[in-house]
């Protein structure tokens, strides 16, 4: 039993000085806290904006834009139909990756790509 306690005394010791890296300081954002500047933030001012705001005119302007662009949009779709032969594109869509691959490696099948050779 000593000969255990004494193993595991020499072994724990070596094993926890095993790290190599020197970097075990936590990062500046943690451990430097809040920084007194000397003065109190003044609220009643108020900040600085990045873009200037849109008038109701131009908001309004904008949303008449979108609401346009939207309906012939709309419009452009109503002729669009449903595909008749949904089992044949599911057939194309079951085969066209092993055909096209074919094709970029050189591999083309002649009934698919006329111009191969």
């Amino acid at each position: 039993m000593a000969v255990v306690a004494g193993l595991v005394g020499v072994l724990l010791p070596a094993g926890g000085c095993t790290s190599t890296g020197t970097n075990n300081a936590a990062p500046t954002a943690l451990t430097e806290g809040p920084k007194d500047t000397g003065s109190y933030p003044n609220l009643n001012i108020p900040p600085q904006v990045a873009a200037k705001q849109l008038t109701k005119e131009e908001t309004a302007a904008k949303l008449a834009q979108l609401k346009a662009e939207e309906q012939a949009q709309l419009s452009k779709g109503k002729g669009v139909k449903p595909p008749a032969n949904s089992a044949a594109l599911n057939t194309l869509a079951k085969t066209h990756g092993g055909d096209t691959l074919k094709q970029i490696e050189g591999k083309c099948d002649p009934t698919l790509d006329p111009n191969c050779n």
